[in-house]
């Protein structure tokens, strides 16, 4: 395995912003431990499916809002203030905020970060690229969504990863749809970013959502024969494979969240929050075209 340098060190991470009292929280708001029961995540009535609508509908709004903001000099922590500002002004909860202890309302994973970014101090740099994951508490639903973009002009190298793993995303999604299992989406997904020559990270995955954050199935994005899970009708549940330019095992920093490349190569993700329909699925947090195609 060819070591590359960090490009990523910790900065200064400012104190857990607060929520207002009358806003509806998560169970886990107050003492950090979600619920240990993973409930099925399928949506039986039209009422439900308008809730998880919402959630995933304003967790776009917000995403976009801050990736507007991303260029070089603009701190990660500047953008999960503005995020939180967006979500509770709307009447939300930031749904990463004191889930198990995270400090922050968003992620945001620079370079080399696969996954669980803490926004702080750092500067983005010319050239870096940034997934920002932004998951909201709405009506008693979680919505989650997560885009990497770049961080003025990037180099050919960082282009092709960020397009593969957008490639990758779709490749799961229209692997997806009622009475399919769910392992092929975890299929599709390998074989697109392994045809490229890049891994899919395997300690995080995809997962049932609604109302609790993280739900019943998981959702790997490579290959398991074995998992005889069937997508029905109503599930809703998310993609989000993480793609590395080198190996795909990761190291966990000392504050036992921000998860890096072993090799410090780059990674990248993108994620969707998804409704198993009739015909295929729905993605509750389409939007914009992603940046980098634009």
């Amino acid at each position: 395995m060819i070591m590359k340098q960090p490009t990523v060190k910790p900065g200064t991470i400012s104190p857990m912003a607060e929520v207002p009292a009358h806003i509806p929280k998560p169970e886990y708001a107050a003492g950090g431990l979600p619920s240990p029961c993973r409930l099925s995540c399928r949506k039986e009535t039209e009422e439900q499916r308008q809730r998880m609508r919402h959630a995933g509908c304003l967790a776009r709004e917000v995403l976009d809002r801050v990736l507007d903001e991303v260029r070089p000099g603009v701190t990660t922590d500047h953008l999960d203030r503005l995020a939180h500002r967006l979500i509770v002004s709307r009447g939300a909860y930031p749904s990463p905020l004191n889930y198990m202890g995270f400090p922050k309302s968003i992620c945001t994973s620079v370079n080399e970060v696969v996954v669980h970014g803490i926004p702080d101090s750092r500067p983005l740099e010319e050239g870096d690229i940034v997934n920002c994951d932004v998951t909201v508490y709405v009506d008693g639903m979680h919505g989650d969504c997560s885009e990497t973009v770049f961080v003025g002009k990037v180099d050919d190298r960082a282009q092709r990863l960020v397009r593969v793993a957008w490639e990758c995303l779709l490749r799961g999604i229209e692997a997806a749809g009622p009475g399919r299992r769910l392992n092929l989406v975890g299929l599709a997904v390998e074989a697109h970013a392994r045809s490229h020559g890049y891994s899919v990270v395997r300690e995080f995955c995809g997962h049932g959502i609604g109302e609790h954050f993280h739900m019943a199935p998981y959702v790997a994005h490579f290959h398991e024969p074995d998992n005889d899970v069937v997508l029905v009708e109503g599930m809703t549940l998310t993609i989000e494979p993480m793609l590395n330019e080198g190996t795909a095992a990761c190291v966990i920093w000392p504050d036992h969240w921000t998860a890096v490349t072993a090799d410090c190569g780059l990674s990248a993700q993108f994620e969707h929050t998804l409704l198993v329909v009739g015909d295929g699925v729905e993605i509750l947090t389409g939007g914009r075209t992603p940046r980098f195609l634009a």
